[in-house]
């Protein structure tokens, strides 16, 4: 005999209600599985176990986006990594000024994923890509970057590469200490020696405190030169002093190429320098204004294109403090 239609209901009611509860029993299970091998997995060791020394680094030989999607097939969308069997030391955003390099992209991801990935950091790349054909801005690019890559994770540590400088040496760990990190000590361009003491251009490390307590980075460079040695008056005057590895840990490799389009010398550059102690309480983090135009996320990178603004037209407008 047919059970009557309210007793169907209710039968309906009690299996649905099961299935629901089972779910919601088998998503606490395995977000307690999860959280309990977290928990149970160790601190990766320093240094990293898998780091072999100097590289052979080159680029005479082309290399495509698929070879290194097929040579790293543990990473995430947009570029993202942890190591899987312990829990990395430092969560390390990679932010990478850019504009109209792609082939230089491609070197420095054939080359750098493997390498983080040695390291055992918990990473992600981030592309800030600046949008149209004004003049460069390096350092607001890198406040950008530093502030789309919050949204998307706790990152602690936050390392800033151009992108045609490639380390020759994977002990050369792209992670924060305590002061910030100068990595691209010795590179090819300079005769494998550094240029000058202050110098801190090409690729640097900093903690999310060391870079709040500067207040970023400024945001008035436009074009080629001064932003680096304004950085390096910022730590200066925040107590703060360079710590790098030693010359043959950091040697690093560039890209031979022309100097970029509408990246040429920023006349205001020495100007600028001199007053960097002036402006860096009002020229920074705290003043960064921006657009975001698109946010892709690749298999290899996060690629965050962005609209910087225009420089001042007249000399006059840039010298305004």
């Amino acid at each position: 005999m047919l059970p009557c239609n309210g007793t169907v209901n209710r039968e309906r009611r009690i299996i649905v209600r099961d299935i629901f509860n089972s779910a919601l029993r088998n998503s606490k299970k395995q977000k307690e599985t999860t959280e309990t091998k977290t928990q149970e997995l160790k601190k990766c060791p320093d240094p990293s176990p898998l780091l072999v020394g100097p590289l052979r680094v080159e680029f005479s030989t082309p290399v495509s986006l698929d070879t290194v999607r097929k040579e790293n097939p543990g990473l995430q969308e947009g570029g993202r990594f942890k190591p899987h069997d312990c829990v990395a030391l430092q969560k390390v955003a990679l932010i990478i000024p850019f504009r109209h390099r792609d082939e230089h992209l491609k070197f420095w991801l054939y080359y750098l994923h493997p390498i983080l990935q040695r390291q055992q950091l918990d990473y992600g790349v981030y592309v800030i890509n600046q949008d149209g054909d004004n003049t460069f801005n390096r350092a607001k690019l890198m406040n950008i970057g530093y502030a789309e890559a919050l949204k998307e994770y706790d990152y602690d540590c936050f390392v800033f590469s151009d992108v045609d400088i490639i380390p020759m040496n994977d002990r050369n760990t792209y992670k924060c200490f305590s002061q910030p990190r100068h990595l691209s000590v010795s590179m090819d361009k300079f005769g494998f020696k550094l240029p000058y003491n202050q110098y801190f251009g090409g690729v640097s490390s900093l903690s999310k405190e060391q870079i709040m307590k500067i207040n970023g980075f400024p945001n008035n460079y436009w074009g080629w030169g001064g932003e680096d040695d304004d950085i390096f008056n910022r730590m200066n005057d925040r107590k703060m002093s360079i710590s790098r590895p030693d010359g043959e840990v950091g040697k690093c490799r560039m890209i031979r190429h022309e100097r970029d389009i509408n990246n040429n010398d920023n006349p205001q550059r020495f100007k600028r320098i001199t007053n960097t102690l002036k402006t860096m309480d009002t020229d920074g983090l705290n003043s960064l204004e921006y657009e975001v135009v698109a946010v892709e996320k690749h298999d290899l990178f996060t690629n965050i294109t962005v609209d910087v603004g225009i420089p001042p037209e007249d000399e006059e407008d840039m010298d305004k403090e």
